[in-house]
């Protein structure tokens, strides 16, 4: 199997939440070479070296440093982001009753029915009680076994269910864990569960940020072995893509940078999200820490390029009217560029340029790609990102069936293809 398939794969497993994403991610670099930084110290860089910063653990910036690096080198930078439509346990969660069922909101905008009948567990991180009550104890949980399902109504109580049936959010998605039993009868059930998870007190957990996923396996599928079926394919295809451009494409000149976002499905507005002043504020520093000044800082990002790498969709090979006219891509078909005039993606046509060029170099399948003029489609980081930092960009990713599912569908070769995109445009010199 592909070494890029194998990676995929891999993280798809662990990365059961933002923060697993990002630990994913770190531990990659890590075994790269690359450093980690703070935000709180000063910083001490060197050429020909890689670094990274994990804020907030859900989010993570990364970059590497030509051993040949002027100040004149063209800044470029891959992002995408670490999370995924899903279901998110509430702060209170436990629902009286003979079955043990949780409260739940939902995050983003999932396919709501696919979450239904299906394994599940859940992960994400906790704060647990300190001596210090300014630094709590901050630790992931995964608890990596199905113990949550949300069950379908039968059909001989719902007859008109294969009509269509609109899903109440606080009703119909509450998963159920178990049946109470008179020797384990606690109104905290979750959070003796949890506390026993990690190993502390029930007491002494204060707050937590955990969502419910799909347990399923990632798995590769097809006649000829050509799909992968897997969860959370939006947008890990993609953070494993930019982990694999920077350690892989280290050119000699300029800076290459990675920035995995998190928050994009509820529109990037947070202080660990792409519409935040997060990315400039470490570009500056790291500008600064090379001895530029901030006028130079300025200037490289003016001349940098922004590759905003998300998912896009394939025709549907039932509904092949739902896409485009003349802009469309199959499964396997390379990597989308995507187009939009509304700017729900921030290509432009000189960065379009460039890439065409890079790929017709390489010899790495693309095609443009634009949605339905009745369809308004979704959005990526690049439109609020290059808002904010005034560079080139353009939107590319691969093509998928089922986006916002809670189990997508993808073309093997696609992510093959993307990740050899993401390793030329970090490691071509200029002339």
């Amino acid at each position: 199997m592909e070494k890029e398939i194998e990676e995929l794969l891999k993280i798809l497993e662990q990365g059961v939440s933002p923060f697993h994403v990002v630990k994913e991610a770190e531990k990659q670099l890590k075994e790269a070479g690359f450093e980690e930084l703070s935000l709180k110290k000063k910083w001490n860089l060197e050429t020909g070296k890689g670094y990274f910063l994990t804020p907030f653990q859900s989010s993570l910036i990364a970059f590497w440093i030509g051993k040949n690096y002027k100040k004149e080198d063209m800044l470029r930078i891959e992002m995408a982001h670490t999370d995924w439509p899903c279901l998110k346990i509430k702060s209170l969660p436990e629902k009286k009753g003979k079955y043990r069922t949780l409260n739940v909101e939902v995050y983003g905008g999932p396919i709501l029915n696919t979450w239904l009948d299906r394994p599940l567990s859940a992960a994400g991180r906790v704060s647990i009680k300190s001596k210090d009550i300014f630094r709590p104890e901050i630790r992931l949980v995964d608890f990596k076994k199905p113990i949550f399902i949300i069950p379908n109504l039968a059909i001989h109580m719902n007859r008109d269910v294969n009509q269509g049936i609109e899903l109440n959010k606080q009703v119909d998605l509450l998963p159920l864990s178990g049946i109470e039993s008179e020797k384990e009868k606690e109104e905290e059930w979750f959070l003796h569960l949890l506390a026993k998870e990690l190993n502390v007190e029930q007491q002494d957990i204060l707050d937590f940020e955990i969502n419910l996923y799909n347990s399923d396996k990632p798995e590769v599928i097809g006649v000829n072995e050509e799909l992968v079926s897997s969860p959370r394919l939006d947008n890990i295809t993609s953070v494993q893509a930019c982990v694999t451009g920077i350690i892989e494409g280290k050119r000699n000149n300029g800076i290459n940078v990675i920035a995995l976002f998190n928050n994009e499905e509820i529109g990037s507005r947070t202080k660990q999200g792409g519409d935040s002043a997060l990315l400039p504020m470490i570009l500056e520093r790291l500008y600064l820490a090379l001895e530029q000044t901030r006028e130079e800082y300025l200037a490289a990002v003016a001349d940098g390029m922004i590759l905003s790498v998300d998912v896009a969709h394939a025709i549907h090979p039932n509904h092949p009217e739902k896409c485009d006219i003349t802009n469309q891509i199959y499964l396997n078909d390379g990597v989308a560029l995507k187009l939009s005039g509304n700017q729900l993606y921030a290509t432009d046509s000189e960065a379009v340029g460039i890439i065409e060029q890079l790929c017709q170099k390489y010899e790495i399948p693309y095609k443009k790609f634009a949605n339905h003029s009745n369809i308004r489609g979704g959005s990526t980081l690049g439109s609020p990102v290059s808002s904010i930092l005034i560079m080139k960009t353009i939107d590319v990713g691969i093509p998928m069936l089922a986006m916002h599912s809670s189990r997508e569908t993808m073309g093997k070769e696609d992510q093959v293809t993307l990740c050899k995109l993401m390793k030329v445009f970090f490691e071509e010199e200029r002339e």
